[in-house]
C-alpha cells in the first residue's frame, strides 16, 4: 500500500457514496470541512470560488471543463497568465464567463452569486473563515444554492483524494476521479517506495515561496510544498518554524540554517498588480521553456540577495525553480518526482518527471503539454 493510501485509510468515510443509486437520483457528499451536503443529481451550474480549481476540473471534465461554470474568480489569470491563456484559447467561451470577487478580501458580492443562479459554489477550505464571517452558507441556503469546500493546498495528503471524489460525484465523473487518484498514487509511489527501501540521508531544503514578488522570505511549513519536500526525501526548513502550511521566516534564519538545496516557486505573474512594472519573479510553468535563460537570470539575481550569496546551496549549485501552481492542484506527484531527482540524483536517475506530466496531460487534460515547469540555476 502506498504512503498516501496509508495516510488516507482513516478517512474512508469522508465522501459518502450511495451504493446502488443511479446518478440521476439524490446523493450526499461530506466535504473537507465535514459538512454533509445533499444534491438532487449531478450539478449543472457551478461557481468556482477559486479560478485555479480549473486545474482539477479540467482533468475531470476534459471534453469541456467550462461546460458548467457560470462564474469564477480571476486568480487563474493573475497567477498563471500563460495557463489561463492556453485554456481560453482552447475554449473561447471561457472569456465570457464573469469574474467574481474574493471572499478573503471582501470583494465578493453575494448578490452577483445569486444572480448567476448556480446549483453550487465550490470554495477552497482556506476561504471558510471568511465565508463564516459573512454568513455565506446561510445566505446561499436561503436561495437554494449549495456550498461545498475542497482542498488541494492546506492538507494535500488528507484532502486531495476526498476532494477529487467529491468533485467526481458532483459532475457525474466518479470513475474519472478514481483514475486520477490511481495515477497520483502510482506516480508518487515511484518515489516513496524507493526512499522507504533505501533510506538515504535527507538534505535540508529551503522552499522560497513566490520569490521576487515580495520581501524575503516566504516559505512553507509541514504541508503543501513542505510535505512534497518530505515525500521527495528532503527535510523542509520551514517545518521547524511555521505552524501552518505557509508563512514567512527571517532571512537571518535562512542564513543560520544554511540549506543544502534552495527551491523557489515561480509562475507567470505578469498580470498580478503586485508584480510591478519591473518584475523580479522567476517565470516557470506552461510554455516557459522558451524563456528559460531569462528565468535563470531572474533566479540568479534572487540568489544575490543577502542571505543567499554564501549559502551552501548556492555554492554547490543546488538552486532550482518550480511552478508555484503545483501547490494548489492535484498534480503534486510531479514536483515530488522532480525534487526527488534533485535531492537524490543517483537513486532516481531513470525517473523522468517530464514524461510523467506529459502522460498525465495526454490521459487527462484537454490542452497539450508545454515544457518549462521547472529549471536549475545551473543549466542541466
Amino acid at each position: 500500500m502506498s504512503i498516501r493510501k496509508l495516510a488516507l485509510a482513516a478517512l474512508a468515510g469522508t465522501v459518502i457514496l450511495m451504493p446502488g443509486v443511479s446518478w440521476a437520483d439524490p446523493f450526499t457528499v461530506t466535504d473537507v470541512a465535514g459538512r454533509q451536503v445533499s444534491f438532487d443529481g449531478p450539478v449543472d451550474r457551478v461557481i468556482l470560488g477559486e479560478g485555479r480549481l480549473l486545474y482539477t476540473l479540467a482533468a475531470l471534465e476534459t471534453e469541456n471543463p467550462f461546460a458548467h461554470v457560470v462564474g469564477w474568480r480571476n486568480d487563474l489569470m493573475t497567477t498563471d497568465f500563460t495557463g489561463y491563456s492556453t485554456y481560453v484559447a482552447a475554449f473561447p467561451q471561457a472569456a465570457d464567463i464573469p469574474f467574481l470577487g474574493n471572499l478573503t478580501d471582501g470583494t465578493l458580492q453575494t448578490e452577483t452569486v445569486v444572480d448567476l443562479n448556480p446549483d453550487v459554489m465550490i470554495l477552497p477550505i482556506g476561504n471558510k473563515t471568511a465565508a463564516d464571517e459573512v454568513k455565506l452558507e446561510q445566505m446561499l441556503d436561503a436561495v437554494g444554492v449549495k456550498l461545498v469546500y475542497v482542498d488541494f493546498r492546506e492538507h494535500i495528503i488528507e484532502n486531495t483524494e476526498p476532494s477529487l471524489k467529491l468533485l467526481g460525484q458532483l459532475f457525474d465523473k466518479s470513475e474519472r476521479a478514481q483514475q486520477i487518484i490511481d495515477f497520483w498514487d502510482a506516480q508518487t509511489a515511484r518515489v516513496t517506495d524507493v526512499l522507504a527501501s533505501e533510506n538515504p540521508a535527507k538534505p535540508l531544503v529551503f522552499m522560497y515561496r513566490a520569490a521576487g514578488l515580495g520581501d524575503c522570505c516566504g516559505t512553507f511549513g509541514n504541508d503543501n510544498f513542505g510535505k512534497m519536500v518530505e515525500l521527495a526525501g528532503g527535510t523542509n526548513l520551514g517545518s521547524e518554524f511555521l505552524p501552518g502550511y505557509t508563512g514567512t521566516i527571517n532571512p537571518e534564519q535562512v542564513i543560520a540554517s544554511n540549506p543544502d538545496v534552495i527551491v523557489v516557486t515561480g509562475s507567470d505573474w505578469s498580470k498580478l498588480e503586485s508584480a510591478g512594472p519591473n518584475p523580479s519573479f522567476v517565470n516557470v510553468g506552461p510554455g516557459a521553456a522558451a524563456s528559460a535563460e531569462a528565468s535563470r537570470t531572474a533566479l540568479g539575481k534572487l540568489m544575490e540577495q543577502p542571505g543567499f550569496t554564501d549559502a551552501k546551496a548556492v555554492q554547490d549549485g543546488q538552486v532550482y525553480a518550480i511552478w508555484h501552481q503545483f501547490y494548489t492542484s492535484p498534480y503534486q506527484f510531479v514536483p515530488i518526482q522532480v525534487m526527488a531527482k534533485w535531492l537524490h540524483p543517483d537513486l532516481f536517475a531513470d525517473l523522468d518527471p517530464e514524461a510523467t506530466f506529459k502522460e498525465f496531460h495526454d490521459k487527462f487534460l484537454p490542452v497539450p503539454y508545454q515544457p518549462g515547469y521547472w529549471l536549475a540555476l545551473n543549466a542541466e
